[in-house]
């Protein structure tokens, strides 16, 4: 598993959790950033994927 698919992951996660308190406490801004985070990390997920299958398709 490529890198980037684990710290895209760890970005969707913590954009998750900055969205849902930014939400809870009326904040647009950090439910802004929380969303942008997220947004980056889902990225950086499908960066890493695609790393994978080049990947495995050289392998083979």
């Amino acid at each position: 598993m490529d890198k980037d698919r684990v710290a895209g992951a760890a970005k969707q996660v913590k954009g998750s959790v900055k969205e849902a308190i930014g939400k809870v406490i009326g904040d647009t801004e950090t439910q802004a950033e929380g969303a942008a985070e997220k947004a980056v990390g889902k990225a950086q997920n499908t960066a890493g994927g695609a790393k994978d299958a080049v990947r495995d398709a050289a392998d083979k």
